[in-house]
């Protein structure tokens, strides 16, 4: 009897082994998505962003990249120079947008551009606005930080963006802007669900 028994626990051993290796290996392939959708990459204010998006024709994760770059998901972000909330709009860019009827005079508060909807809108708007004007989503990444005017001013002549960049700061935006539009094309599909 006792031969018996250390042969089944000499089975049962390996196999709970293996069990216990195959269940932490399921977990850890699992983890590292579940950890940069939540924690490095995610989404909020989901229904805003698809609100704007589906009104303008532009990718959300496009917009969910610039929002992780400008202001890391910080409603009340603030820049030294007066850029304000998720995207970093400029009032005078709200201005411009209305005026040239990209938004809806009347459908937001642009006297407050902290409130996640409308600052949204007003970044979305922008980013049509630059992707009616521009060929690239590269030429539109840079653009959303140097200025149409500029960016066109650099492609006079040079067909690819990223070598024609004349500005430091661009240069690192473009690369850090398209990294994370990368991986939430990765991580989500165009109604911004997890995959």
């Amino acid at each position: 009897m006792p031969n018996r028994r250390f042969f089944r626990w000499f089975r049962t051993i390996p196999l709970m082994a293996v069990a216990i290796v195959g269940i932490v290996s399921a977990l850890y392939t699992m983890a590292p998505s579940a950890l940069l959708r939540n924690v490095l990459f995610p989404v909020h204010h989901r229904e805003a962003i698809m609100d704007s998006c589906n009104r303008h024709g532009v990718d959300p994760r496009l917009v969910c990249a610039v929002i992780t770059c400008e202001s890391r998901w910080n409603d009340n972000a603030r820049s030294s120079v007066g850029a304000v909330g998720l995207m970093q709009v400029m009032p005078e860019t709200a201005e411009t947008l209305i005026l040239q009827g990209y938004t809806d005079a009347d459908a937001y508060d642009w006297g407050n551009l902290s409130d996640p909807a409308t600052n949204i809108e007003c970044g979305t708007a922008c980013l049509k606005f630059l992707q009616d004007n521009l060929e690239s989503t590269d030429q539109v990444i840079a653009a959303y930080n140097a200025g149409i005017g500029t960016v066109q001013g650099w492609l006079d002549g040079e067909p690819d963006i990223s070598s024609a960049i004349t500005y430091p700061e661009t240069k690192v935006y473009l690369v850090k802007v398209s990294e994370a539009y990368e991986i939430y094309q990765q991580l989500y599909d165009e109604q911004l669900m997890p995959r």
